[in-house]
């Protein structure tokens, strides 16, 4: 027999997922930095970001990634709020790339777990030799002969 579902409803794993959302906007660190001025060290805590991910909701909720995938993703009832879930991952990290919360040096890293690529294609369709006879003819057309 299977264990028991830790969220019973659509609704709880709709409020633990708000939560988990509030807690990665609300980080605190503790940071340290030389002051020129004062010729000292000073920390301060600061409030930072950190990206949504499944994974970490898994976590923060105390599961398992394939628990989950297993009793709410793969679940037709759950279906909605899983794929909302999925979304806001993605919308969230390239909203933090985008405003420089997350160095853009991992941008490629990042989004390729959702499709993104830096890959550009560099294949080349049409045969180029008759391309270059059709531009031959166009700036022959101009140039006032069409000897060529």
């Amino acid at each position: 027999m299977g264990r028991q579902r830790k969220f019973n409803s659509v609704k709880a794993l709709e409020e633990t997922w708000e939560e988990y959302k509030a807690d990665c906007d609300s980080q605190m660190v503790l940071t340290h930095d030389f002051s020129a001025k004062n010729s000292e060290f000073v920390s301060k805590e600061l409030r930072r970001n950190i990206t949504y991910t499944i994974e970490g909701f898994c976590v923060f909720a105390g599961i398992s990634r394939s628990k989950f995938y297993a009793n709410y993703a793969d679940n037709e009832k759950y279906g909605d709020i899983v794929t909302r879930m999925k979304e806001e991952c993605e919308v969230d990290a390239r909203k933090k790339f985008e405003l420089s919360i997350i160095p853009a040096q991992l941008a490629g890293l990042w989004m390729s777990k959702y499709g993104y690529t830096t890959k550009t294609d560099t294949n080349v369709s049409g045969n180029l030799t008759i391309e270059q006879t059709k531009l031959d003819g166009i700036i022959a057309q101009m140039c006032g002969g069409d000897n060529e």
